[in-house]
C-alpha cells in the first residue's frame, strides 16, 4: 500500500517533518511518501492562504495519478484545503487531517478541544465543525497565540504554549481528549500527551490510519454524484494546461 501525504504548504522542512511522523505510525508494508505544492504560502493561517493553497493541493493529486500506484492521499494541513476537489479527482481514498482527527477524538471520548495555533485558525476549525457535524462533541477551541512557523523557528517555546493551552483545556473544558489542530504538530503527540495526561489526537497520524483501513477494506472515492470525475473543458490563462483533461489519469 502506497500513502502519499500533501503538505498544503511550501515550507520543505515542515513536509519533513509531517513525513517523519507519518512513517512512525505507518504499518509494516505501508510506503509513505511525501509531496508540496510547487508554489504557494510558506504557511496556512487564513482563508486566502486556504484558496492559494488548495489549488496546489489538487495539482499534487494530479501528479500522483499520473505516477500511479498511489493507493491514497492526505491532505496535511488542518483546514482540510482543496479536500472535495482532490477526491474529486481519484478513487482513491483522500483524507482531511482535521476531519480524520474529529472522527477519531469522538471514539475515545465524548467531548475535545481543539488546541490550535492562531485565533483566526480557530475560527476556520469552527467552521469545519460545523461542516462535518462535530460541534456539539467540541467544547472549546484554545489558540496557543504562535504563528504556523515558530513550530519550525522557536520550537521549544512553542511546545510550552501548546502544552499551557492543553492543560488549562483538561482542567476548565470537561472534557476527555485534545485535538491538536496543526499539522505542524504531528511529531509532538505523545510529548504532549505524557504532559498534560489525556488522550491526543493528532490528524496526520489519524489520517493516515484511516486511509491504511480504507485502502484494507478495499473502499474507494465514490464516483457518483458530486465527487465524480470534473468535466473535460477548457482553462485560459496559467491554468490552460488543465483545458480537456480526461480523468482518471491512469486506470
Amino acid at each position: 500500500m502506497h500513502i502519499r501525504i500533501i503538505n498544503p504548504n511550501t515550507t520543505v522542512s515542515m513536509t519533513a517533518a509531517i513525513y517523519h511522523a507519518a512513517q512512525q505510525r505507518a504499518t509494516l508494508g505501508t510506503t509513505v511518501s511525501a509531496s508540496q505544492p510547487e508554489a504557494g504560502p510558506v504557511s496556512i493561517e487564513s482563508h486566502f492562504d486556504e484558496v492559494i493553497s488548495a489549488v496546489g493541493v489538487a495539482e499534487e493529486v494530479l501528479k500522483g495519478e499520473r505516477e500511479g500506484g498511489i493507493d491514497a492521499y492526505v491532505v496535511a494541513c488542518f483546514g482540510d484545503p482543496g479536500l472535495l476537489a482532490a477526491r474529486e479527482l481519484t478513487r482513491a481514498p483522500v483524507i482531511g487531517i482535521a476531519e480524520a482527527a474529529f472522527h477519531l477524538a469522538t471514539l475515545i471520548s465524548t467531548r475535545f478541544s481543539i488546541v490550535t495555533t492562531l485565533g483566526r485558525t480557530g475560527i476556520i476549525a469552527e467552521h469545519l465543525l460545523q461542516q462535518y457535524g462535530f460541534s456539539h462533541h467540541c467544547r472549546r477551541i484554545r489558540a496557543a497565540e504562535i504563528p504556523v512557523l515558530d513550530l519550525e523557528h522557536h520550537p521549544e517555546m512553542a511546545f510550552v504554549r501548546i502544552v499551557e493551552e492543553c492543560c488549562r483545556a483538561r482542567d476548565e473544558d470537561g472534557i476527555g481528549a485534545i485535538v491538536l489542530g496543526c499539522g505542524g504538530m504531528a511529531n509532538l503527540t505523545q510529548e504532549i500527551s505524557r504532559e498534560v495526561g489525556l488522550p491526543v489526537v493528532e490528524g496526520v497520524s489519524a489520517a493516515l490510519k484511516l486511509a491504511e483501513s480504507l485502502v484494507s477494506l478495499g473502499l474507494y472515492t465514490s464516483k457518483y454524484g458530486d465527487l465524480a470525475y470534473p468535466r473535460p473543458k477548457a482553462f485560459t490563462g496559467k491554468f490552460s494546461g488543465l483545458s480537456d483533461l480526461e480523468l482518471p489519469l491512469k486506470s
